[in-house]
């Protein structure tokens, strides 16, 4: 995983995270959505990221 991606998975989950407490102290459920939404695209990519470099190791 370069270390740029890990940094777009890692940033999208911990803003996400944000935006999806910050949209439930607020009575917010639109942001409540999007922080929900942001948060599982970061922990898609991450594990994404994860799978190509399990790939990588097992190639001759």
């Amino acid at each position: 995983m370069t270390a740029k991606r890990k940094m777009q998975a890692k940033g999208a989950q911990v803003i996400g995270a944000m935006k999806e407490v910050v949209g439930r102290a607020t009575h917010n459920p639109k942001l409540q959505a999007e922080g929900k939404a942001e948060k599982t695209a970061g922990h898609g990519l991450d594990a994404s990221e994860k799978t190509k470099d399990a790939a990588r190791k097992h190639m001759p």
